[in-house]
């Protein structure tokens, strides 16, 4: 496996591809929910390209750019295991060089969510992402669905600028006891990584009360709101009942063709999401 530290040398190498590339964009730290995405790729593709970046853009002033995780060999030994051909490690002014200013957005389905607590995120998101295309050319590019809103993100983002690039949705991958792999699982202490459980259980209770027939979104949200803060450490950012296409609330009762149950809940200081999609009574 190749590892390239620059533009030029993932430029030089892309030219040398010919067949199928897949493109699977992280930002490293790699659990089992990044793997599970790569082996898709390795399976789907003629070479794959694993892009490890932690963007500065889509991280707020006051968020953890500094202390997120990083174990950049163990990283490339999990891709290496894998079948991926080339890890891309670009260094932060390769991607961002001196007095640069252009950036990418998609503007009505960043409203929404997590777009409303972490309003540039989904900037750097479209940017870094719409790079790793122009630079990689992938035929197909694998995300995880935990990250829901993204995902419609960069799928909208692709749709209107015509890339030519095939968005791939990849399931969540959990935990034994429910909880959605993440990096920043490892911020929690053994305490709070109990106390995480309240969003599957949360999205549980949606769904029993789906079972039972409640339609209303706000009695739902209701319902997820108070799970939430059933939790005494647990602080609410969002429980939010949308359309799963738009990400618009409803208004009065959900729309049987496709819902979206959305959370983000900080567990001591880490920002957890979560979520799940119904749609036609499943």
């Amino acid at each position: 496996m190749k590892r390239l530290n620059s533009v030029e040398a993932m430029r030089s190498f892309r030219r040398e591809l010919e067949g199928e590339v897949g493109l699977v964009p992280t930002m490293g730290y790699l659990h089992e929910g990044h793997l599970s995405l790569i082996r898709k790729a390795v399976e789907e593709n003629d070479h794959v390209v694993v892009s490890l970046f932690v963007n500065p853009a889509q991280f707020g002033p006051a968020e953890d750019l500094d202390k997120y995780p990083r174990d950049l060999e163990r990283d490339a030994r999990l891709c290496a295991e894998e079948g991926v051909q080339a890890l891309f490690v670009p260094a932060t002014e390769e991607i961002y060089p001196e007095g640069y200013q252009t950036y990418i957005e998609v503007t009505r389905l960043t409203q929404y969510l997590c777009g409303l607590s972490r309003p540039t995120h989904f900037r750097g998101v479209c940017t870094i992402v719409a790079k790793l295309f122009q630079l990689v050319r992938p035929g197909k590019a694998y995300f995880g669905l935990k990250d829901y809103q993204q995902f419609k993100v960069i799928e909208r983002m692709v749709k209107d600028l015509h890339f030519p690039v095939e968005v791939i949705p990849c399931p969540i991958i959990r935990e034994e006891d429910g909880l959605a792999m993440s990096s920043r699982n490892k911020y929690l202490s053994d305490k709070g990584r109990k106390e995480a459980l309240v969003l599957r259980k949360t999205l549980n209770k949606a769904r029993d009360a789906l079972k039972k027939g409640v339609r209303s979104a706000r009695e739902l949200e209701r319902i997820m709101e108070e799970s939430v803060r059933s939790v005494p450490s647990a602080r609410l950012d969002y429980a939010r009942v949308a359309d799963a296409e738009t990400l618009e609330p409803f208004e009065g009762d959900i729309n049987p063709g496709g819902t979206l149950f959305a959370l983000a809940v900080y567990v001591e200081e880490t920002r957890l999401i979560d979520n799940m999609v119904w749609s036609n009574g499943q």
